[in-house]
């Protein structure tokens, strides 16, 4: 049986847990504005504690966490400036990539719209990791107002009630009107302090995932993008599937092309393989086509992570290559691969020499270099950085490590992408506050801090508005 029935059960069980909860403690709730909080006096004793003994550490970490606060809100502009971007002019990326720029995290998200470039998200996986955020991140902002003589008046949680009580947020308290007559500096301090807590808790997740992987998994094979392909003129095509061509145009390629299997290709005195579906998707390309090279791994159908040649086992794509290098064209080698199912399969492969390197024996599979530029792509390689690019790693423990490892990943993610999202300069994160506090301590006006934050509020919102509307015309 599939986790997700165990993982389905577990959120019945919850949302019924829930209800049971909050309906036999319904004194304790109340309605503000769209949630509906529980109040309690959880927590507020080891807040004060740590905020009235660590008194140096806090104040040095005062100054730490208003500069993080800045960084991540310049981060999260510039962020929003890429995305907008991006969606105003690169409508099919936005198309392929499926998911609404607004989108509450709920379990089951990347199974839903079939995002296969993430990992499974689970109900436990949410949990546990909405547990583990909105407390560090309340609690953060509870010891910091400790520290500067703010009252806690409660604790909880809350709800949005019609999404039943599975949505939920943590909060602290605090008396807002003794916290409005602090100076601006400890203002921030307390502002900024729940995404510093955020930040803290990746950096430390972060080393967790790192040390689990490196004792949960090991390198056993060689994983391969797409089979070698080169770009080629449509009017340099000479032959398809036998019948000669002079000249040809894009609708004749594709009239002689073959409905079903790879179409024989010949151009530039070379031979070339493609099915009709995959010519059929490049009929805008401006006179020219992909096709994929005729070698020995596409017409074998050669894929899976490639674990041994020969009964050598391969690691890496060093070893790979070293293996490979010790024939020569004509001979053949058999391949075993891991699939995605977890089975293993053999193939026998006889090589071919590699075009323009007489003598170098050819396999025809290719490496994309996945490197990405930008905060996005820096942010994404420094998740993996512990991972050889190319490398299959298997599991020493079938399922768990990697349930463990997804958990892990996701909650660094998360935490990470909370920070950010949380100081935009936005009236309903801490952010905007923070924004006019700011603004209000450079013009030393209340005013023009105020019109501002109004300003900065609603054109965030607008641009936010924006990409719903080129979201959804990017489907019509």
């Amino acid at each position: 049986m599939k986790f997700i029935v165990y993982d389905i059960f577990l959120l019945i069980l919850f949302v019924v847990t829930a209800f049971f909860f909050l309906y036999t403690r319904r004194q304790n709730l109340k309605k503000e504005g769209l949630l509906f909080l529980y109040k309690t006096s959880w927590g507020i004793k080891l807040i004060n504690h740590v905020g009235n003994k660590y008194k140096r550490t806090l104040n040095i970490l005062s100054y730490i966490s208003i500069f993080i606060g800045y960084l991540l809100m310049a981060a999260m502009i510039y962020l929003l400036g890429k995305i907008v971007y991006l969606y105003l002019l690169f409508p099919s990326v936005v198309k392929t990539i499926k998911v609404p720029p607004i989108m509450p995290l709920i379990p089951y998200l990347p199974q839903i719209f079939k995002l296969d470039f993430l990992p499974d998200f689970y109900f436990t996986y949410w949990i546990i990791i909405l547990a583990v955020i909105a407390i560090t991140h309340e609690f953060a902002h509870g010891i910091f107002a400790a520290y500067n003589k703010i009252k806690i008046k409660s604790t909880g949680f809350g709800f949005f009630p019609f999404f039943l009580p599975v949505f939920l947020a943590a909060f602290v308290e605090l008396d807002e009107k003794k916290m409005a007559k602090k100076p601006k500096f400890p203002q921030m301090a307390i502002l900024s302090a729940g995404t510093f807590a955020n930040v803290l808790t990746g950096m430390f997740f972060f080393a967790v995932m790192w040390i689990f992987f490196s004792l949960a998994f090991t390198n056993s094979g060689v994983v391969f993008d797409t089979y070698q392909y080169s770009l080629v003129g449509v009017a340099n095509i000479t032959m398809i599937n036998g019948i000669p061509l002079d000249n040809p145009s894009y609708n004749e390629i594709m009239s002689l092309a073959n409905e079903t299997g790879f179409n024989k290709i010949e151009a530039n005195n070379n031979k070339y393989v493609a099915e009709k579906s995959f010519l059929g998707r490049q009929k805008n390309n401006r006179g020219k086509i992909v096709l994929y090279d005729d070698a020995p791994a596409i017409n074998v159908g050669l894929e899976g992570a490639i674990i041994e040649i020969n009964g050598i086992k391969v690691k890496s794509l060093e070893d790979f290559r070293e293996e490979v290098s010790k024939y020569s064209p004509g001979e053949v080698i058999n391949i075993k691969t891991k699939t995605k199912e977890g089975g293993v399969k053999e193939y026998e492969i006889a090589l071919k020499e590699k075009p323009g390197k007489k003598g170098s024996p050819w396999i025809g599979i290719g490496f994309i270099d996945r490197t990405k530029s930008g905060v996005i792509g820096k942010f994404y390689r420094a998740l993996s950085s512990f991972k050889k690019p190319y490398v299959y790693y298997e599991p020493k423990f079938d399922g768990i490590s990697q349930y463990i490892y997804n958990l892990l990943w996701w909650l660094v993610l998360i935490s990470l992408s909370v920070a950010m999202v949380n100081m935009l300069p936005v009236g309903i994160f801490d952010g905007g506050r923070f924004f006019y506090l700011t603004v209000w301590a450079l013009t030393k006006s209340e005013k023009k801090a105020k019109k501002a934050f109004t300003i900065s509020t609603y054109f965030l919102l607008f641009l936010v508005l924006l990409l719903m509307v080129f979201w959804a015309i990017s489907f019509l």
